[in-house]
């Protein structure tokens, strides 16, 4: 079943009367004439495209963090953050984890926007002080609105984040933040 309640079927076999003909296929049959075969196609997964839009309907979108093309994105809140935000985004990247740094010169509110609209799983905010210390402040995907993110170090935040992946979990790590 997909997000919206529909079932699909995957799998298929078919009859194909076109391409024998079109490739003008024949056979001897036992009457020592020629005939023309009827080609049997099936498909354990039906065609790549189908699956991938049966997995993306399946999830509404919303792919578990290990499946996500995008990971987790690291968004300074100002310009001074930038280097920081590439910085452990490259450390991400390193411990296999499907990173972006969002450095670019629009609102926080926009770039936390549009992370949710693109539903990535998680969003990492480097502040003034997360960047002292070497912290991240995190957005859980679906924690809802009134997320007050306590930082959590980011060497913490790899280890839970590669963990979630390895694991193949279904659910993210919303223990990572906190609510006021």
């Amino acid at each position: 079943m997909d997000s919206l309640g529909r079932a699909w079927q995957l799998g298929t076999i078919q009859l194909d009367y076109s391409n024998p003909e079109r490739f003008d296929l024949t056979y001897t049959g036992e009457d020592n004439a020629a005939h023309r075969p009827v080609v049997i196609h099936r498909a354990v997964s039906g065609s790549f495209e189908r699956f991938m839009a049966i997995l993306i309907e399946h999830f509404a979108g919303a792919f578990p963090t290990w499946l996500a093309p995008e990971q987790v994105r690291v968004i300074p809140i100002t310009d001074d953050q930038a280097p920081v935000a590439d910085a452990v985004k490259k450390r991400m990247r390193a411990a296999g984890i499907r990173a972006h740094a969002d450095a670019r010169s629009e609102t926080l509110k926009y770039k936390i926007a549009e992370g949710v609209r693109m539903k990535v799983p998680y969003l990492a905010v480097i502040g003034k002080r997360e960047a002292e210390a070497d912290l991240v402040a995190i957005n859980v995907r679906g924690a809802g609105k009134e997320q007050k993110p306590a930082p959590v170090s980011v060497v913490d935040f790899i280890d839970r984040v590669a963990a979630e992946v390895k694991s193949r979990s279904l659910t993210l790590d919303a223990g990572i933040v906190r609510r006021e």
